[in-house]
């Protein structure tokens, strides 16, 4: 594989997944109570748990695309 395919891979995935965490972040922002409402039909817990949980979600999976697609891709842009 070489380094232009590699990185137009990266780039892809760094996309997808700021998308992702944008569209998650927002959602949860500016909609908490219907979030809420969904997830607890699955889910039953309180709404102060519910916060802690889905917070906690966000900031494991921005953690998770900052080293696994933002980093790689940054190192790769460099090495071209």
């Amino acid at each position: 594989m070489d380094l232009e395919t590699l990185t137009s891979f990266f780039m892809w995935c760094t996309i997808f997944n700021g998308g992702l965490l944008i569209f998650w972040s927002l959602f949860c922002l500016f909609a908490p109570n219907l979030v809420y409402r969904l997830q607890s039909n699955w889910f039953p817990m309180s709404r102060e748990t519910f916060d802690v949980v889905i917070y906690s979600f966000i900031g494991a999976f921005k953690l998770l695309f900052i080293v696994f697609s933002l980093v790689p891709y940054l190192a790769l842009l460099m090495l071209g």
